[in-house]
């Protein structure tokens, strides 16, 4: 437990920045964390909606360690509380976790210290917090308050709704008296009503932050194939660097990793199809490395804080903008630059409604779910700033343009092709939908092998010579996402045919437009984005003393089985080599360094920057 300060400050929230000071080395709170935790130590239930990396954790942690009693946290996943659970550890705070990894042996010496009241947090899964015994044991304990991380997973509305999340709402009448926090990071308004209704918040203070990501750069190409091969370009275009690949499928990211590691890559792959050791044993080998690739399906992910991902690439498109900003958001959480760049394609939209399609849920679900994927589309295939759209999505008012994803700092500019647009919807409709997007493009050039005497003596063959194949290709994808044409899927061997009539006669009559993007590819293949590395400005004459205090701290990272993250964050390094601190005190003062870290790693830090002084 922590031990009791000599002089308590004299109100709860500065009781808690002192907590921030001491046991987590920071000096004041971002954003909205003040006003959460304030809320919380009031004994109040609330809930915060805060961006990825804004130390929404804090928010639970900090009054779990004031306020009398054991600190609960409900989180959906192992790896999430695992990492958690191990910073907690690193900074002298008492936590644990009770999951179906840990054995009997740890799981009854943690029941032995809850009992004893020498615990202060504790995690757990949802599923294992409503088995009847957990309940009973727990309502013998004295709870400081009960903490739902990663909430919108209780919204039906969400991006990752999990149905055992809706059994939290009876935590209401389980624990009357003990406050209740919920939190995550990605939520609109309708997934907000719809988290407080089911966990029966509607009284409670709601806290929602801006989800601007400035540190973000953002950017979006259409798909030729399955993209691999431009993945592999993108990434090897990035060395050095650690960076996160999302693949729909598992086959895929297979090939995909193999792919890149025979390209010089050091990729991982990462999917539920795997075995759990080998699952435990990719995520530990990605967290240790300062050069790592994780090519994964969204099996990975919630709740891994590596903070130096500089890049996140979607090989398949997400299926929501709230699943997009989560994914994307896994990247820069260090505060510097990093890259989120999306691969997309109207074949991916098309396979996304018809999979929404075919589940069964409610139909007022089933149209939400549909109008998510649509607008994700439209954000990917649209001509506004990135950024900008993502935050009006959830609510966000007086949205400036970021100035810097690819559309505002143009690298995609849009050109009118409504003409050939009316030439590929005529040929399409007298062609009855009977074939593919290539015979189409081949009909319009007359290209078609051996075509039949119908098809020759249409109007419209061999009426595109002004465009390239590829440039057909384009506009037909770009008909596809619009609506204006549609694909049956036939199997697996899609047909294109004319889509929503009345917008097709729009478009004839000169009353809808069609815009095309045009990418500048050389500059997007050439543009170098800048290193994290870089962006923590290291001077020149403290890179030795950096580069030995890395090393060291991947020594004891190895050496424990955790992230090297949680021993001390990179910034908190270049902190160090920049001050090169003499003495205990002068170490304590810097960010990052709390006191039971200073207790713990304090004499091996002084003493590798005594080795660089003078």
């Amino acid at each position: 437990m922590l031990a009791m300060l000599a002089e308590p400050p004299t109100s709860p929230i500065d009781q808690a920045r002192d907590i921030l000071r001491r046991t987590f080395g920071h000096a004041e709170f971002r954003g909205l964390q003040a006003p959460v935790i304030e809320e919380v130590l009031a004994g109040r239930s609330a809930m915060a909606v805060l961006p990825t990396g804004g130390g929404k954790s804090l928010c639970y942690q900090i009054p779990s360690l004031i306020r009398p009693g054991l600190g609960l946290v409900v989180s959906p996943l192992i790896a999430l509380m695992t990492d958690q659970v191990a910073a907690l550890v690193q900074s002298g705070v008492a936590a644990a976790r009770l999951d179906s990894n840990v054995d009997p042996t740890e799981k009854a010496e943690t029941w032995r210290r809850i009992e004893d009241g020498e615990l202060d947090i504790l995690y757990v899964s949802p599923e294992g917090l409503m088995q009847p015994w957990m309940q009973e044991r727990l309502s013998r304990t004295p709870l400081a308050l009960i903490a739902i991380d990663e909430a919108h997973c209780v919204s039906q509305w969400g991006h990752d709704f999990r149905p055992e999340y809706r059994m939290l709402g009876r935590l209401a009448d389980l624990f009357p008296t003990v406050p209740r926090l919920a939190v995550t990071a990605t939520a609109d308004a309708r997934t907000r009503d719809d988290i407080r209704a089911e966990l029966r918040l509607e009284a409670s203070k709601e806290f929602v932050a801006s989800f601007a990501r400035p540190e973000l750069v953002l950017s979006a190409e259409r798909k030729r194939g399955a993209g691999h091969k431009r993945v592999v370009e993108l990434v090897t275009a990035r060395p050095g660097r650690s960076g996160v690949v999302y693949v729909g499928s598992r086959d895929n990211t297979d090939k995909l990793a193999q792919a890149l590691r025979d390209a010089g890559v050091p990729a991982l792959a990462y999917h539920a199809g795997l075995d759990r050791q080998v699952r435990i044993d990719r995520l530990e080998q990605f967290l240790q490395a300062d050069e790592a690739v994780m090519v994964a399906t969204i099996a990975f992910g919630m709740g891994v804080d590596k903070p130096d991902v500089r890049f996140v690439i979607h090989a398949d498109p997400p299926g929501s903008i709230e699943a997009y900003w989560q994914e994307i958001g896994r990247a820069g959480r260090d505060g510097d630059t990093a890259e989120g760049i999306t691969l997309y394609g109207a074949a991916d939209m098309s396979w996304a409604l018809r999979r929404i399609g075919e589940r069964e849920m409610e139909e007022t679900v089933k149209r939400v779910q549909v109008g998510k994927v649509r607008q994700v589309y439209a954000m990917l295939d649209g001509t506004a700033c990135r950024a900008a759209a993502v935050r009006r999505y959830f609510g966000e008012d007086g949205v400036e343009a970021c100035g810097q994803c690819d559309l505002c700092t143009g690298a995609v500019e849009t050109s009118d092709a409504t003409q050939p647009s009316q030439k590929a919807l005529s040929a399409a409709h007298r062609l009855g939908g009977r074939y593919g997007r290539g015979r189409l493009v081949d009909h319009l050039l007359a290209k078609t092998k051996e075509p039949s005497d119908f098809e020759a003596s249409l109007s419209t063959w061999g009426i595109g010579q002004e465009l390239s194949a590829n440039a057909w290709r384009d506009l037909v994808e770009q008909l596809l996402f619009e609506g204006l044409l549609r694909e049956d899927p036939n199997d697996g061997r899609p047909l294109v045919g004319v889509g929503d009539a009345e917008a097709v006669k729009a478009v004839f009559r000169g009353e809808r437009r069609v815009l095309v993007q045009t990418r500048h590819e050389v500059e997007a293949k050439t543009r170098k984005p800048r290193k994290g590395r870089e962006a923590l400005a290291i001077a020149p004459s403290d890179q030795a003393l950096f580069d030995a205090l890395r090393a060291w701290r991947s020594g004891e990272a190895k050496s424990q089985h955790v992230p090297p993250y949680v021993i001390f964050h990179d910034r908190t390094l270049v902190e160090i080599a920049s001050a090169k601190p003499g003495s205990r005190a002068a170490l304590a003062r810097l960010g990052g360094v709390g006191e039971g870290k200073l207790a713990r790693y304090g004499e091996a830090v002084l003493q590798i920057v005594g080795g660089f002084a003078g």
